[in-house]
């Protein structure tokens, strides 16, 4: 083990856009997230009635998706919160990414110093982060969205009786709570190389890696304090958002947020508030952003950029239960 104490630039300065782009290497995807909850029963009957395959790991809880990847540990704890954000890298590029960190003023807790394990450190609203060498689990390009199409004289929904379990095919992005959106922004980019997508104002911001990656992977919202907000996956259609909607209301769970369609990142949504406070996201759709491309991230006013169609955002979606 080794802990290096990490100095920002003394002249507070920064690169242009470009230079940055041109000089800061990046992890490529998420390869998992661990979060506390006060219950790992009600975790367990939350994720399985999600469509997420839930297996008992000691005392903890692991979470996957159709593809079969890992994306998730829930751990006990006396509340909910993020444990840690684990970030996956080209194995060539681990230790240009571990001296980014360092230079960002990240105090290094656990070196690689060769172990593909890779490193560990805090970011600065004090969450846990581990980058490691590990698969690209983001796709390569953008996955075709599915659609129902009959010809006339020919049904063309399905009996509810006949309608499959939603599984979401994968995790696609994380939403994180932040009181200082510019730094969560500057650290994430000189760090860790994920670049802007979109924003609006010190509202919400969106960033991406620029090796193949969804519009967004990991987002902030401002808040008075950190915290977790939601964790989006992925399913093949419109149908399947609506689908999974009615699959939660049908297990107990029928606050949330939708259905509707972004226009940042205009992906089809429909968040359910799980027995913490935060959401879970069934996402169908959204932009890609393809390796070596340019996004031409913008700033939005909040009442043109947020949906572009769906019901009202209740009150509770913006609350920051660890606030």
């Amino acid at each position: 083990m080794r802990v290096r104490s990490g100095k920002r630039r003394p002249d507070g300065g920064s690169m242009s856009t470009d230079q940055q782009f041109d000089t800061i290497t990046s992890v490529h995807s998420i390869d998992h997230f661990a979060l506390n909850v006060p219950s790992i029963s009600d975790a367990r009957y939350f994720f399985d009635a999600f469509g997420l395959d839930v297996t008992s790991n000691e005392n903890a809880l692991d979470l996957r998706a159709a593809d079969g990847h890992r994306w998730a540990r829930v751990l006990p704890s006396d509340s909910k919160s993020l444990a840690y954000l684990s970030f996956n890298c080209f194995e060539g590029d681990l230790p240009a990414i571990e001296r980014q960190v360092f230079a960002a003023g990240a105090d290094i807790l656990i070196s690689s110093d060769g172990d593909r394990e890779g490193f560990w450190f805090n970011d600065p609203d004090g969450n846990l982060v581990q980058v490691r060498v590990g698969e690209k689990t983001l796709p390569n390009e953008k996955a075709p969205l599915e659609q129902r199409r009959t010809l006339a004289n020919a049904r063309g929904s399905l009996m509810r009786s006949g309608v499959a379990k939603v599984r979401p095919r994968r995790m696609s992005h994380v939403l994180l709570f932040t009181p200082d959106i510019a730094r969560a922004l500057a650290f994430y980019r000189e760090a860790l190389g994920l670049r802007l997508s979109d924003r609006s104002a010190n509202i919400i911001a969106f960033t991406h890696a620029p090796h193949g990656c969804d519009h967004h992977l990991v987002a902030f919202v401002q808040s008075s304090a950190k915290g977790w907000h939601h964790v989006a996956w992925e399913v093949a259609s419109i149908d399947e958002v609506g689908n999974g909607a009615t699959q939660m209301a049908v297990a107990g769970f029928k606050a949330g947020w939708g259905t509707g369609r972004h226009v940042l990142g205009s992906n089809y949504f429909h968040y359910v508030r799980d027995p913490w406070g935060s959401f879970s996201e069934y996402s169908a759709d959204m932009d890609y952003v393809s390796a070596g491309s340019e996004w031409p991230a913008g700033d939005f006013r909040p009442e043109d950029s947020l949906y572009q169609w769906g019901p009202d955002i209740p009150d509770y979606f913006i609350c920051n239960t660890e606030a």
